[in-house]
């Protein structure tokens, strides 16, 4: 095989290849391995490869491509960007897309290798045309295009290739293709701001984060719903907050939710900007944002105690995140009944709401319920067993109802608040009186699915990991849930037949 692909290689080299030849080529590069591949290839089979792609035949095209695809593979990205630099350009301008991305997925190894990208920052050329791809209408050109821009930009060579030539200026020109574009150049921008807080000062220098900062507290409501994705993602960062804090923009953003009330179109953004203040608690301090920012808190209540079911699941989410960790569970605690209340609405609607905001209502649940065993303290155990309580007047049997229904995403969804409470004691014992429960953990038979039976398998794994629970559950329970956590998840037992002699 590995002689026929030789062949075949010297007859497109001559670019005399008929396209039943290059059809049979494809098959032969696939069925020779790399190693025999590599030690028969020539620069100038490669060249004459990307050379018939320059045709208007779409399955001479396909064809090439595929072969150049497993080609390519076999040599080490600093060859490729040293002696086919002129024939990956060319693929970037060519009209059909997969010819792109074949050539950006190489863009995409080089840059991955430290030794080639030096070669790269040095061909300005294809670094602007590498800029024109995110442009471009194909997404999946787009998105390589960004990712290899992203890598590039970890150097200091990189960010002054980037930010200190004509390159911006490129960059520039791209954004004003269409708002989509823009706010793709937006995500690269805060892809690279999310490195280093040297990063950041070359994207903030070079106005474009400004801009996107300025977009983000215009008149424009749909703009600011898109932007604000972006400075939470941004946010994500030490030096992204400090940035943010620095220009302002967390209290902008709080006023912003401030006037929402006054304008008719708030629902366009104000889910976002709620978001945006969830994960910025999380990552920094939950009780200094809440108490420096009361604005949000009390909006997530309002959304939450609302009857929109996009703004009830908007506050949900929220809610999970910031009861995520202990400090986000005590600001919720100080709350009082107006949080306990709340917690009976989200028991409700995980009862009875469509499936969507029963799933976000589960999964904020199983969030806010979690306890690590180093800090289940006795005030914070009775906290979390108050809230469950709260959730509805049996709430055990609750989500064993739900557990039991014909929908996995549910059905899974229920097994999480069990395995969220499972290493909890109050939960333990509530478990074993409950009639049947226990039973009911060590049942294989009720797992319809991979996933179903994924979930269980993870609550049976808290229980037995728990310093309690053999004293809770005592010997008999303990041993059968520490058998099922050593069969595995997917166990099934043998079923013994006899065979009968003249039995059918």
């Amino acid at each position: 095989m590995a002689e026929a692909a030789a062949e075949l290689l010297e007859r497109a080299a001559r670019r005399d290849a008929a396209l039943e030849e290059l059809r049979a080529l494809r098959v032969a590069v696939q069925a020779v391995p790399l190693a025999a591949l590599r030690s028969r290839l020539g620069e100038h089979h490669l060249r004459a490869l990307f050379g018939l792609l320059a045709v208007n035949d779409r399955e001479q095209v396909s064809a090439c491509v595929s072969i150049l695809e497993r080609l390519l593979q076999a040599l080490d990205p600093l060859y490729v960007i040293q002696n086919l630099r002129e024939e990956l350009q060319k693929g970037l301008f060519h009209p059909d897309d997969s010819v792109k991305i074949l050539t950006m997925s190489q863009v995409g190894r080089i840059v991955e290798d430290s030794a080639a990208v030096p070669e790269i920052l040095h061909s300005p050329e294809l670094l602007q045309q590498i800029i024109n791809c995110i442009g471009g209408e194909k997404i999946a050109v787009a998105k390589e295009a960004i990712k290899s821009l992203s890598r590039i930009a970890q150097s200091q060579e990189g960010l002054e290739a980037l930010f200190g030539s004509s390159l911006l200026g490129d960059l520039r020109s791209v954004m004003a293709t269409s708002d989509v574009v823009r706010y793709r150049v937006y995500e690269l921008i805060v892809e690279i701001s999310s490195v280093s807080a040297e990063s950041l000062n070359y994207c903030a220098s070079s106005g474009l984060i400004p801009e996107l900062i300025g977009e983000l507290t215009g008149e424009d409501v749909l703009v600011r719903a898109t932007c604000i994705e972006m400075v939470t993602a941004l946010a994500h960062t030490p030096q992204g907050r400090q940035y943010l804090a620095q220009q302002g923009v967390i209290d902008r953003i709080s006023n912003i939710i401030l006037g929402a009330e006054s304008d008719p179109f708030s629902s366009f953004y104000l889910p976002g900007f709620v978001k945006f203040f969830g994960n910025l608690a999380v990552v920094d301090s939950p009780q200094q944002i809440c108490e420096r920012y009361p604005v949000f808190m009390e909006k997530v209540f309002e959304m939450a105690e609302s009857q929109d079911p996009t703004m009830i699941g908007v506050a949900v989410d929220t809610l999970g995140i910031l009861g995520s960790n202990v400090e986000g569970k005590q600001v919720l605690q100080k709350t009082r009944s107006r949080f306990q209340n709340l917690l009976s609405k989200i028991g409700h609607q995980a009862k009875n709401a469509p499936t969507e905001l029963r799933l976000r209502c589960l999964d904020a649940i199983s969030s806010l319920l979690y306890l690590p065993p180093e800090q289940q303290t006795e005030d914070l155990l009775r906290m979390t067993e108050s809230w469950f309580t709260s959730l509805s007047s049996q709430p055990l049997e609750l989500f064993r109802s739900i557990s039991t229904q014909p929908f996995p995403d549910l059905h899974c969804g229920a097994l999480r608040v069990f395995t969220a409470i499972a290493n909890q004691p109050w939960a333990q014992k509530l478990m074993l009186s409950s009639p049947g429960f226990v039973e009911y953990v060590v049942d294989r038979s009720v797992e319809p699915d991979k996933a179903s039976k994924d979930a269980k398998y993870e609550l049976v794994k808290a229980l037995v990991n728990s310093k309690t629970i053999a004293e809770i559950f005592g010997n008999q329970y303990y041993l059968r849930l520490r058998a099922y956590l050593h069969e595995g998840p997917y166990y099934v037992k043998a079923v013994s037949t006899t065979a009968v002699e003249g039995a059918e």
